[in-house]
């Protein structure tokens, strides 16, 4: 089990950038994957960007292909959401997510943090 704290949300005008952070707890923390989700009011949360245990793999919805980045330091035990280009539809509560290697889903998650793009 492993315990998710996320920061770095907040208010952006559209066009503007932000970088969430997911910090883990545990010595454990290669052991998942890792991934991103954000779920908009009255909306089911989605899918957003995932990345494997060691970094090699990398997946993002074709809504924020080519404007979010997911990445992870290990020896921090973080994992990062870097969003440029913000539109005023990323408006939403982003959640990290982890899972354990070799498993299909996401058990563990933080508490989300807001994101509101402004047009």
């Amino acid at each position: 089990q492993v315990q998710l704290v996320e920061s770095g949300g907040g208010l952006v005008q559209a066009g503007g950038s932000l970088r969430l952070s997911c910090a883990a707890s545990g010595r454990t923390f290669s052991s998942y994957d890792m991934g991103w989700f954000r779920q908009a009011p009255g909306e089911e949360r989605e899918f957003v960007a995932s990345i494997t245990w060691n970094g090699v793999i990398t997946n993002y919805a074709d809504s924020v292909k080519g404007r979010f980045t997911i990445s992870r330091d290990n020896a921090q035990n973080t994992v990062y959401l870097q969003m440029n280009s913000l539109k005023a539809e990323d408006t939403a509560v982003y959640y990290c997510a982890a899972k354990r290697r070799g498993t299909l889903a996401y058990n563990y998650w933080g508490q989300g943090t807001q994101v509101t793009v402004s047009s």
